[in-house]
């Protein structure tokens, strides 16, 4: 149920909040703001999302893949004859289409050879779209950047020298990898998983998140977030879904935006819905106090559902919308909000269900000990099977970068996907399997509280 906040108490809220962060400063310390990922954390979501393992002893044609894959395997614009790869080599089309985009130059590639820092990095460089701000770099700036590097600015000279300059200012090399490049010796396993998570991150492929729970300012940002986004609203693809809703195809259904995904690691992940955004804000402070630490992102929400006329006029505000319906009953839409968290371990993930229920699980009117705007069946999920959580189908419906969903049954989803069809044969459902938290099972289910 939808619930606004008075001015009065988000004052209040904005004050307890403040006493709540000195007071957990204590359990958990701030200062995440200032974190950065590992290579070890890179690594990982190369494994999750790209299915890529950087090999121990990597070649130069290695990490021509790599970065291919990264870049979502492009198609070369046209043949290239290399002098050290035939056409029917399966590094050809990753090696092409580098080519095509200027990351790589000239006709010998020597994929064979061991993969050294300066090569890696200049790939990664221009890999990251970077090649312009290097060229502006002078010589004095050059050598400045070089002497971080431990470079002899006699070893490397003219655009090698700036784009190598380029690599270390942008922080595309992390500092604790400098030491590689004094030596010239093979790559690591750790500066090469660093420097394509780099690419990623520049490239805005990485993950995309507002902070940490332990940041200082994190209740401002999320508190920013929420209260500048708005209802979401597709008129196109809502035209299809409301048709659904009315038709009792399905019973309700969200809205989001792809571009506000998190793109997490999912095995380390829980998506938390809600709509109360002083239950947001305690939730993070319930998880300070428990010690667990996790990255944060906000992802707007709208969900839509049936308003039965004999519930009288629905609420319209700047959280609330409502259409009349043939019938006399009206959709409504309501803004809310998934706030999703990566935690650092499985264990804390395990962890967060049990939280959940200690703290944030209504059984009863009026129940006390837990955090504001509780409700009877919290909804959270993973994407992967979790201990704990049962599982049950999404049933999504896309449109550019927006997509309607709809959570049901797993043995519920051929008859939504065929009702669908007798809405709009034109649209496409996508269904899938996740695992969600008991109580909202039970939901579904049909069951008990």
């Amino acid at each position: 149920m939808q619930r606004s906040v008075s001015p009065t108490a988000k004052y209040l809220v904005a004050f307890l909040l403040a006493a709540a962060f000195l007071l957990n400063a204590a359990i958990l310390p701030a200062g995440a703001a200032g974190k950065t990922e590992t290579a070890s954390d890179y690594g990982i979501f190369l494994k999750d999302k790209y299915n890529l393992s950087v090999a121990p002893k990597a070649t130069k044609g290695d990490f021509i893949q790599y970065t291919a894959a990264i870049l979502g395997n492009p198609k070369a614009d046209k043949e290239v004859s290399f002098t050290d790869i035939p056409a029917a080599d399966p590094l050809y089309a990753s090696a092409a289409a580098l080519h095509g985009k200027g990351i790589l130059g000239g006709t010998t590639v020597e994929p064979k050879q061991q993969l050294k820092p300066l090569v890696a990095a200049l790939i990664s460089l221009r890999a990251a779209n970077l090649q312009e701000l290097a060229l502006t770099y002078p010589k004095d700036k050059v050598d400045k950047a070089l002497v971080k590097l431990g470079v002899s600015t006699k070893s490397v000279t003219g655009t090698t020298a700036q784009e190598l300059a380029a690599a270390v200012d942008t922080g595309l090399i992390p500092t604790e990898f400098y030491g590689e490049f004094k030596t010239n010796a093979a790559a690591s396993t750790a500066l090469t998983q660093a420097l394509l998570g780099k690419v990623l991150t520049i490239n805005g492929k990485y993950k995309q998140y507002i902070g940490y729970v332990s940041d200082a300012d994190i209740y401002s940002k999320f508190y920013t977030a929420y209260t500048t986004s708005n209802i979401i609203q597709i008129p196109k693809l809502q035209e299809v879904v409301d048709r659904a809703l009315k038709q009792d195809i399905v019973t309700g259904y969200n809205l989001k935006d792809s571009r506000f995904d998190a793109n997490f690691v999912e095995s380390l992940s829980v998506t938390y819905g809600h709509s109360n955004v002083k239950h947001a804000l305690q939730l993070i402070g319930l998880l300070r106090s428990e010690g667990i630490d996790a990255k944060v992102q906000f992802e707007p929400k709208t969900s839509a559902f049936i308003h039965m006329k004999e519930w009288g006029t629905p609420t319209i505000d700047d959280t609330n919308q409502a259409v009349l319906t043939e019938n006399g009953n009206y959709i409504n839409y309501a803004k809310e909000y998934d706030i999703k968290f990566e935690f650092a371990n499985t264990t804390d993930k395990v962890k967060f269900d049990k939280i959940i229920w200690s703290y944030a699980k209504k059984d009863a009117a009026g129940q006390k000990g837990l955090i504001a705007g509780s409700w009877f069946q919290p909804l959270y999920y993973s994407l992967t099977k979790t201990e704990g959580y049962k599982e049950i189908a999404n049933n999504k419906i896309v449109d550019g970068h927006y997509y309607a969903q709809t959570f049901s049954l797993p043995d519920k989803t051929d008859a939504i996907a065929k009702g669908f069809a007798t809405v709009d044969p034109s649209v496409k459902v996508t269904t899938y399997t996740f695992w969600v938290d008991g109580p909202f099972f039970n939901y579904l289910n049909g069951e008990g509280l």
